[in-house]
């Protein structure tokens, strides 16, 4: 009896591909947006102590409504849902843009989304 190895090997092949590109980094893209701004070389200068945060294209500014504090650690609403900023992402320099930020990496994983939070700065509060 012969075997049809027709579905598995695509089958096998996507599986492997998924597993090598949960591999490799994710890296942000600079389409030049930016590249005029006087603040361009300090948001691509911020890191946290979970990596660089990367520039001011990939994080997203949060209202006051969608970020709170509590005993010294911080919370963010993302797409409605809440998540704990780690210690380690909070920026502990001057935030010379003055709104509160956060840069998220959204990655999906089997069908499932997880949100890390790789870098926070709190507004100053103006």
């Amino acid at each position: 009896m012969k075997k049809n190895w027709g579905c598995i090997v695509p089958v096998s092949f996507l599986v492997m591909l998924l597993m090598a590109m949960m591999t490799f980094p994710m890296w942000a893209r600079d389409d030049g947006r930016y590249a005029q701004s006087p603040l361009k070389s300090w948001f691509d200068s911020l890191r946290s102590d979970k990596g660089p945060c990367c520039s001011d294209a990939d994080g997203t500014a949060l209202a006051d409504p969608d970020w709170t504090s509590k005993d010294g650690h911080y919370r963010v609403r993302l797409d409605n849902e809440w998540f704990d900023v780690p210690d380690a992402a909070v920026l502990k320099q001057p935030n010379l843009y003055g709104r509160t930020m956060v840069w998220p990496l959204r990655t999906k994983v089997y069908g499932s989304g997880i949100t890390e939070i790789r870098c926070f700065i709190p507004g100053s509060m103006m």
